[in-house]
């Protein structure tokens, strides 16, 4: 194939030899490969972006709002059984809180721990909303679509659990960190915001898991227009809370969740 010199990528020539030439590139937002000597994955996830990743039972799963208005809206599998997956309202039912912070289990609907909350600086999450939708992104900001300017986090979790094998039915209500949501008096549910650059999130893998994470605003933010900045991802090896650990016995319904835990090979 002859390359017509001054032809950008007007011809499949053009646009491989154009391709060729970036690679190496690196920009702001994009994963690591490999990871930095002893990480599992680190990525910065673009406002607006999605990302995937399978972690092992101990790793440690740091989540850093950069630029202080990120918005991480999570949603956790038990790799290999995708069915045991991340329930929102067992998480705040069962532990009698809907406000996650230092030492709040995330749980299945079977009573197992999938995650715990082991470092917090922002305390601004949100357990009650879920993601966004894309008649509400559209309603709002007159785009809900993935590849447009304000995605909703439901299109992109779409695209992020295609590419771990599960479907949208696959998809359950999702835990936000980094944008602050409180009940109010009147039962109402108040945004309080982010807690600026630099707020930092680290979550336990209690099993092994199947991590999504859709970074786009908040349902209740209550801007006008869309809002979100990059989020930093770093994965690094690490083990399972041990059963001795004053977190796992801090309260009976923690004691309850780590036991049936520990004890999933026998039923």
């Amino acid at each position: 194939m002859t390359e017509t010199p001054g032809a950008g990528t007007a011809t499949t020539g053009a646009a491989r030899a154009h391709a060729r030439s970036q690679a190496g590139t690196v920009v702001d937002c994009m994963p690591l490969l490999p990871p930095p000597e002893g990480a599992l994955w680190e990525e910065t996830v673009a406002g607006g972006g999605y990302a995937h990743l399978a972690v092992p039972a101990g790793a440690e799963l740091a989540l850093t709002d950069r630029d202080g208005d990120a918005c991480a809206h999570l949603l956790l599998f038990v790799t290999g059984r995708p069915w045991e997956r991340l329930n929102t309202a067992d998480t705040a039912k069962v532990q009698w809180n809907a406000y996650l912070g230092v030492g709040s289990l995330l749980l299945s609907d079977q009573g197992r721990v999938l995650a715990t909350v082991v470092a917090d600086s922002s305390g601004r999450h949100d357990t009650l909303a879920g993601t966004s939708t894309a008649a509400r992104n559209t309603a709002r900001y007159g785009d809900g679509t993935p590849q447009g300017r304000s995605p909703a986090g439901r299109e992109l979790f779409k695209l992020a659990a295609a590419k771990q094998g599960l479907t949208p039915r696959d998809l359950p209500p999702s835990v936000s960190f980094f944008h602050g949501i409180r009940v109010a008096a009147d039962g109402s549910l108040r945004s309080t915001g982010s807690a600026g650059p630099g707020a930092r999130v680290v979550l336990r893998a209690e099993q092994p898991l199947t991590v999504l994470l859709a970074n786009t605003a908040h349902p209740l933010d209550p801007r006008p227009e869309f809002h979100c900045t990059p989020l930093h991802l770093r994965a690094v090896p690490g083990v399972p809370t041990a059963a001795d650990d004053p977190l796992a016995a801090a309260t009976p319904e923690r004691g309850r969740a780590f036991l049936n835990t520990r004890t999933l090979g026998a039923r």
